[in-house]
């Protein structure tokens, strides 16, 4: 099933998200974490989805997905509906409230994937709980490298399993709120510090409009924004980010990390420039490259 070791698995939300911004509303957008990192990484890389949608999905969507050559032998339709989310975000696009959370068939998702121990590949674990993140990881055990991500919900109420995971993640993505909440600490050198005395490699802190730091025992680098960008929906920004930056390790290798960080955060700029998916699958290589350099040249400048 798995082609090789350069193969990426992908466990994470596929989902609807009815959107408010600005005053407009945006119903039942296709979106979750596993939607927006599947696309992006399937520009790099051979793509393995695992998810659950409920009957109600559109079968334009996986035909989508399948048209970018991801494969769905791990994806699971259920009985009942799709995962719903709605928000609203502020006017500057910095903040966001939940309206509303819809669970549907991603309550019960329980993957089990298919010749398990065959994949040798990147497994990116994506916001999921921990608990399901530690029984894919046990399943997993031949993975080349293991990227995982959290978020503030599981930090406040299964902390001690957040910590399990990153003792054995190689390459730990979360942003600067989460990254004060998880360690306690007060500023983010501190807190990369303590979370890589924990295990991983590297450790990947998004910061919004700053950009990200990368962190390692040898390397902090830090990766400016695409400010020229003009944000119309940041939803799936950094589930963007992270797919290019997996994408881009798997086909070029784990020590191009600074230039797998600047490909994600210029991919990530599509993914803010329209609604739900629609920027990212606008997304053209020769565009990619110029923002790329654009942003290598800013920080030659500011070196």
């Amino acid at each position: 099933m798995f082609n090789n070791e350069n193969s990426i698995l992908n466990i994470g939300s596929v989902a609807f998200d009815s959107l408010e911004i600005r005053g407009k509303h945006y119903d039942k957008v296709v979106g979750g974490s596993a939607t927006y990192f599947s696309l992006a990484a399937s520009l790099y890389a051979d793509v393995y989805l695992s998810a659950i949608v409920g009957e109600d999905f559109p079968k334009k969507m996986i035909d989508i997905f399948k048209s970018k050559n991801i494969n769905l032998d791990n994806f699971e339709i259920g009985e009942g509906y799709t995962f719903h989310w709605g928000g609203k975000y502020s006017d500057d696009l910095s903040s966001r409230e939940t309206k509303f959370t819809n669970l549907g068939v991603f309550q019960s998702f329980d993957p089990k994937i298919i010749n398990a121990k065959q994949f040798c590949g990147y497994l990116y674990l994506g916001n999921i709980q921990p608990e399901l993140q530690l029984s894919l990881i046990n399943q997993l055990t031949n993975a080349k490298k293991i990227i995982s991500d959290t978020m503030n919900l599981w930090i406040d109420i299964s902390n001690d399993n957040v910590w399990k995971v990153i003792k054995k993640t190689d390459i730990f993505l979360l942003n600067d709120e989460e990254a004060l909440q998880l360690t306690k600490k007060d500023n983010l050198n501190d807190a990369a510090r303590k979370l890589l005395n924990h295990g991983p490699e590297f450790v990947i802190i998004k910061q919004g409009h700053l950009g990200s730091t990368i962190f390692s025992n040898e390397i902090q680098k830090q990766i400016p924004p695409n400010s020229a960008i003009i944000a119309q929906d940041p939803t799936g920004a950094g589930d963007s980010f992270a797919g290019a930056l997996v994408g881009y390790i798997a086909k070029n290798g784990i020590c191009n990390i600074v230039d797998a960080v600047i490909e994600a955060t210029s991919l990530a700029s599509f993914t803010v420039s329209d609604i739900g998916i629609n920027g990212l699958m606008k997304a053209k290589r020769d565009v990619i490259k110029e923002i790329v350099n654009k942003i290598k040249i800013k920080m030659e400048v500011n070196s």
